[in-house]
């Protein structure tokens, strides 16, 4: 089995702070050795699984967060940003039979985390089809397309929430939830250890529950902060306006979706 793995770090157990999340910052050291701790564990999850093969994503800012020495020998790390269109889950393809995301968190105007956004600081909110959606709502629809399952989400209890109403049959580990600017954490070693679990539970039943439907029109709705960044982006091939900080863009291919999202957000 060939397994793909996107990390980011906002949903990492005790990560609670934008300073713990910035690499020039010296509080961020503690978040990526436990950013690294929680995708081994769901490595090595993976490999009692009976995976084979895993590709690690790494998903954060610069994508260069993850301490590949740590990672078990088996595991290929992709670093940095090649500039598809995929973005979080760029290489993924059909060669793999599952996606599992680590460290993910809530959306743009949840306030179930003090770290919750998406994609960009710059946007307020992103509705797909008139649902909010997270980052984890695209590597959704990215994998879909792939007929990829994504079984497996850890993060914070929002995010988890929301993927329980969005597909039951996705798995889903809840490390920490926030209240306000605060978050209240798992222990380090427990989150790694549920990871570890989750991951082994997650890969040993029926996968093919876990396909996401691939809508057959979407349409994507995106605020910004700044009305200058709207204006900007309504001169995109088919964006339209709604209002000053409002940009409409829709297309019956999720890939055109994203090549959207690649230059506006």
């Amino acid at each position: 089995m060939k397994l793909y793995i996107s990390a980011d770090i906002e949903g990492i157990t005790g990560v609670t702070s934008w300073e713990e999340t910035d690499a020039d910052k010296p509080a961020y050291e503690v978040a990526r050795k436990q950013m690294t701790a929680e995708v081994a564990a769901a490595c090595q999850g993976a490999r009692q699984a009976g995976v084979t093969e895993t590709w690690v994503k790494d998903a954060h800012d610069t994508g260069r967060n993850i301490l590949a020495a740590d990672l078990p020998l088996e595991t290929r790390l992709i670093r940095s940003w090649s500039g598809h269109p995929f973005e979080m889950v760029q290489e993924l393809d059909e060669t793999f039979q599952a996606l599992i995301l680590i460290g993910y968190h809530s959306r743009a105007g949840s306030g179930a985390s003090p770290l919750a956004h998406t994609m960009s600081g710059a946007i307020t909110y992103v509705k797909i089809n008139d649902r909010y959606a997270p980052e984890f709502l695209f590597c959704a629809y990215t994998a879909a397309m792939l007929k990829v399952p994504l079984v497996f989400v850890s993060g914070d209890q929002g995010l988890c929430d929301e993927i329980a109403q969005f597909h039951p049959h996705i798995k889903t580990m809840a490390v920490k939830f926030g209240t306000g600017e605060a978050t209240n954490s798992l222990h380090p070693a427990v989150a790694v250890e549920r990871i570890r679990i989750g991951v082994v539970h997650a890969l040993a039943g029926d996968l093919s529950q876990c396909l996401v439907p691939l809508p057959d029109h979407f349409r994507l709705e995106l605020r910004y902060r700044q009305h200058a960044r709207a204006y900007r982006a309504s001169f995109y091939p088919g964006a339209k306006q709604l209002d000053d900080h409002t940009i409409v863009y829709e297309n019956d291919s999720f890939f055109e979706i994203l090549r959207f999202m690649l230059f506006a957000s």
